[in-house]
């Protein structure tokens, strides 16, 4: 089915003055949802009166930054009248300079939203048309071919939404149905008529930080379901190692009032009743990666009301430069695109989740190890008799989430203190808000991967726990996700390579595929 026959059933993301939250960005990301213009003629009035106000400075020979002057450091250059209409072609032609890997369907769809949330504040000085534009390229399905790298997060994320500006216009390149087009082609096959920018909306949709916050909205996503899918593995890694479901007490956790840490310690007694423990007699202290689990997947927890506040106030921000005040017929000139919110959020982000990979690595060591893993088989293998001599169970899989994890913790370093003098040091502080979002979601994927391995761990150890102590059976909440992993993998007898298992995994994680705790 073409996009443009999705809208209709798609829930629909209104885009004016009012706010917008993560999950309409992820939404419209995902294909769940649709962009949509709003249609009020009080909104639409307030745009034009921004636009229609820009136009009358220029009748009356106004200075506006980036109108009428050169960018940047050359804002001391005057633009000719006669050459003011080129200007905006020319600012997102020079910045078509990025390279890396382009970004996916889902993230470029991330960042039209984000883009075309803070313009439709209203104080950018754009048409309506130009909004337009933008929900036209989403209906169509046309997705700008974005570059990657070159974004210092201060003037906003400059080169890679140049790639957005120049498609807007028929230039450069789009994915269509997963095939690249020329942009002028794909317009023109989709009825869609190029855009003319007017003066300043080339540095309009340019300088903003629509980039790193759409990479932020997607980063949070996967963080928060984390969360939840950690704290899951965990009961399970208990269970596995005959752990001891006391250190997760309600009123032991009540005298640390850490409220994200409180929620994962509840989430535990939930999946793991204490009445086993008395029953068996289990030794009085597990080792930290387990007790201390909600100690560390808490700090994220904790941590991200503040990470959303920071995300979604940058969402319905106007964040370009100048700003347009349409009421009081002012230029404002200000520095709104700079993305240090959005740079420490990251940063912050991505030294949490790794700690999740950490804690997950070192679950797995303790599983796999006969030694520590009170009674079960080395690397969990599930071979016995004569076979079980040839046969390596978990070992390479644990190798490789050790290279997962430390990969993950190697990109800890936060990105928003290596700012960079740029610009004939115009651009003398920027964030780099769009490295650091990049880094956060690389060590995401990292610790997604590590998280599906993990699940093939558990998944093997519930099961071998069940066959060494039948008579102590799994909570309620792990038997179902026992019975979810079953259906998706075996458990392993005779060795066999475990990356189709993978694979298949890191899909339902990143689906959401289970509904884990309310």
């Amino acid at each position: 089915m073409h996009p443009a026959d999705l809208k209709t059933t798609l829930r629909a993301v209104r885009f004016d003055q009012n706010r917008l939250t993560i999950e309409d960005i992820v939404d419209i990301a995902q294909g769940r949802a649709s962009a949509t213009l709003s249609d009020d003629p009080a909104f639409l009035a307030c745009i034009a009166r921004g636009a229609d106000f820009l136009d009358r400075l220029l009748r009356e020979d106004g200075t506006v930054y980036g109108v009428t002057t050169g960018y940047g450091d050359s804002c001391t250059v005057t633009v000719p009248p006669e050459l003011v209409a080129e200007l905006p072609h020319h600012l997102y032609t020079y910045h078509g300079c990025g390279l890396g890997e382009n970004f996916d369907p889902a993230q470029t769809r991330a960042i039209l939203a984000s883009r075309l949330a803070s313009l439709s504040k209203g104080f950018s000085g754009v048409s309506v048309e130009l909004l337009l534009q933008i929900t036209r390229l989403l209906d169509a399905g046309l997705l700008p071919i974005i570059p990657s790298e070159g974004s210092v997060g201060a003037s906003g994320d400059l080169t890679p939404l140049s790639y957005l500006a120049a498609v807007m216009c028929g230039e450069r390149e789009v994915w269509r149905d997963g095939v690249q087009v020329p942009a002028a082609q794909a317009l023109r096959e989709a009825g869609i008529t190029p855009l003319r920018l007017r003066p300043k909306e080339g540095l309009a949709i340019m300088n903003g930080t629509a980039v790193m916050t759409a990479l932020a909205c997607m980063a949070y996503d996967r963080a928060e379901y984390l969360t939840q899918l950690c704290t899951r593995i965990t009961a399970m890694a208990s269970y596995t190692l005959d752990g001891n479901a006391h250190h997760f007490d309600e009123v032991l956790f009540s005298v640390k009032p850490h409220p994200g840490m409180q929620q994962i310690a509840a989430w535990l007694r939930s999946d793991l009743p204490t009445d086993q423990w008395e029953r068996n007699g289990k030794r009085l202290q597990d080792r930290y990666s387990i007790r201390c689990a909600p100690h560390v997947i808490g700090v994220l927890a904790d941590a991200m009301p503040f990470f959303r506040s920071s995300i979604e106030n940058e969402l319905n921000s106007a964040n370009d430069n100048p700003l347009i005040d349409p009421d009081g017929e002012r230029v404002l000139h200000g520095g709104h695109f700079y993305g240090g919110h959005i740079a420490f959020a990251m940063d912050g982000m991505k030294n949490a989740v790794a700690n999740l990979s950490d804690l997950l690595d070192r679950q797995m060591a303790l599983m796999v190890d006969s030694r520590y893993n009170h009674g079960l088989p080395t690397n969990l293998s599930g071979a016995t008799g004569p076979r079980a001599a040839i046969n390596h169970g978990l070992k390479a899989l644990q190798i490789s989430v050790s290279a997962w994890t430390a990969e993950a913790l190697k990109l800890t370093m936060p990105a928003s203190v290596f700012s960079r003098s740029t610009e004939c040091h115009n651009q003398d502080k920027v964030s780099m808000g769009t490295i650091a979002a990049r880094d956060c979601l690389r060590v995401l994927e990292l610790t997604e991967q590590v998280v599906a391995a993990l699940l093939i761990t558990v998944r093997q150890g519930v099961w071998l726990r069940e066959r060494a102590n039948p008579e102590v059976p799994p909570h309620a909440a792990i038997n179902a996700m026992m019975d979810a992993l079953c259906k998706d993998i075996a458990p392993v007898v005779e060795d066999r390579r475990l990356d189709p298992d993978l694979r298949l995994l890191i899909q339902r994680i990143r689906d959401q595929a289970w509904k884990l705790y309310v």
